[in-house]
């Protein structure tokens, strides 16, 4: 695994998020279990990145994994 992120997808994913409750997102790119980690990271310098969902809500979160607003999208996928 290189020290650049495997795309997973060029668009964010709509993810229902909980208030209060911890996510870890996939750095990498390559979990099977998008856009949240599976452990897919191991013996690279990738690592998940935790994040606490502040409301119940729809979440859009990178998917391209270039954001510079990790975990959420902030369109980086539309230059790749």
């Amino acid at each position: 695994m290189s020290d650049t992120p495997h795309i997973a997808q060029k668009a964010p994913f709509a993810m229902p998020v909980e208030a209060g409750k911890t996510y870890f997102w996939c750095s990498c790119g390559q979990s099977k279990k998008q856009p949240f980690c599976d452990g897919s990271h191991k013996g690279s310098t990738f690592s998940p990145l935790a994040f606490t969902a502040a409301d119940s809500k729809t979440a859009y979160l990178c998917g391209c994994k270039h954001s510079k607003n990790a975990p959420y999208c902030d369109g980086a996928h539309k230059a790749l």
